[in-house]
């Protein structure tokens, strides 16, 4: 959490990371998969660092927690399409266990930033703001 710059964080590192071994899984794939599952995999897979770097860069945490929630469920999507790859003997089985278990380690990764920004929210809202502080001083003079 204290990365100022998403190629800080861990999650969008190992993400980055998951990104290639999908690529490099729906590369064994037939080539008339070119255009089905292997694309959407793929889209899925990329999805996931550019959402963090994105929610990253936005100016509130309220924003970040939002595009952290959007790469979660990039996750999941990509868990499920990994699954089916292999289901339909798609590919190579060794790198789709690579990927399956990066899948997984970055899902758990951003479940834990999103608690956490989560609190981090609830922190914030719970601290009064200056105009309403003022408000209250005042009152403490009337």
């Amino acid at each position: 959490m204290s990365a100022s710059h998403f190629r800080e964080l861990e999650v969008w590192q190992l993400s980055m990371n998951l990104a290639k071994a999908v690529y490099q899984l729906t590369a064994t794939f037939p080539h008339e998969e070119r255009y089905g599952l292997s694309s959407q995999i793929q889209r899925s897979a990329i999805s996931i660092p550019s959402n963090i770097a994105e929610g990253n860069a936005r100016a509130s945490t309220r924003d970040y927690a939002r595009f952290v929630s959007m790469a979660v469920g990039s996750s999941a999507e990509l868990q499920i399409q990994l699954l089916l790859s292999g289901d339909l003997n798609l590919g190579d089985d060794a790198l789709r266990t690579i990927a399956i278990d990066l899948c997984d380690r970055v899902g758990q990764m951003l479940l834990r930033l999103h608690q956490a920004l989560s609190r981090r929210l609830e922190s914030e809202s719970r601290v009064p703001s200056p105009e309403s502080r003022i408000s209250e001083e005042a009152e403490d003079y009337r």
